[in-house]
């Protein structure tokens, strides 16, 4: 048998011990306190996560692939985080890849025992043929699932680049991949139920690791998504507001500039800034490998 013991996110939290007794209105504000502290265990390890940001992005613009990997909740929110790329920056849904232990079925689903096998780590990882441009990212709030474990000891064996999130301290995984980030938000308001501030403390250091990771390949301009994919009327809208945003120019001429971008906000944006047709905005933008930024830093 396991011993979770020593783990925190096993660990019977002092300050719910009544929590099958206590009012709605009680329970609600005891959630809502202790969801403070999966904010606040992310700021100890702002400098980890800058690392894997730094190497993520690296990946990215050398054409590499972020590959999350998880069992139950934790697979889950790096799914969720993945499928969110390809609408928000226009990135090919290859790009960002979200895996879990069991397959497609499991998010829906619990798929029992999935998460004990190392060999379906490494398998899972075989089938979207990893590789050593790409970076494995480890999901496990107890930082031990076997699934997890399996997965970054094979993209270690073919020199991918790994890195982990864990949500106790002195884990099995942080032995594996020194590069982990360490967030611990302490006990559970419901004993060893991860997906409450585990989870929402995970959720929050992936939201980071995507968007900046983006910002660094030019995905996005000021906090706008430059890169949005209009895919439908509400994106259609979203898309033609930023390019009125950043160039302040009307709806007519934001419109008129992405008929001739074939829907392409970020080059609709640069043909009105430099006032140059579509051809001539691409090439601008080769030269700064697509990031609006620099190029007016350039022009400036």
């Amino acid at each position: 048998m396991i011993d979770l013991s020593k783990m925190v996110t096993e660990q019977a939290n002092p300050n719910t011990q009544n929590l099958s007794f206590m009012s709605i209105q009680e329970a609600i504000r005891i959630m809502n306190q202790e969801d403070y502290n999966a904010v606040r265990c992310i700021e100890s390890q702002y400098d980890m996560i800058a690392k894997v940001i730094a190497l993520t992005s690296n990946v990215l613009e050398n054409k590499g692939r972020i590959i999350y990997m998880g069992a139950g909740t934790s697979g889950r929110l790096g799914v969720l985080d993945a499928v969110e790329c390809p609408p928000t920056f226009n990135v090919d849904a290859n790009t960002v890849i979200g895996l879990i232990a069991g397959g497609e079925t499991a998010f829906v689903k619990a798929v029992e025992g999935a998460e004990d096998s190392k060999e379906l780590g490494e398998e899972e990882l075989r089938k979207i043929q990893l590789c050593a441009d790409d970076i494995v990212i480890g999901i496990a709030a107890s930082g031990r699932t076997p699934y997890v474990i399996g997965g970054l000891k094979y993209a270690q064996s073919i020199n991918a680049a790994t890195c982990a999130i864990v949500c106790n301290p002195h884990s099995e995984i942080k032995k594996i991949t020194p590069l982990t980030i360490e967030i611990v938000p302490g006990p559970e308001v419901l004993t060893g139920s991860t997906r409450l501030k585990a989870a929402t403390a995970t959720k929050m250091v992936l939201n980071m690791i995507s968007t900046i990771s983006m910002i660094r390949i030019g995905k996005i301009y000021q906090n706008y998504m430059v890169d949005v994919k209009m895919s439908n009327e509400k994106l259609f809208s979203r898309g033609t507001n930023i390019v009125c945003s950043v160039t302040c120019c009307t709806k007519e001429t934001a419109l008129k500039a992405l008929e001739e971008a074939k829907g392409n906000v970020r080059l609709a944006i640069v043909m009105i800034l430099l006032d140059c047709d579509s051809l001539q905005a691409k090439e601008a933008l080769l030269k700064v490998n697509g990031r609006i930024q620099d190029l007016i830093d350039e022009e400036e």
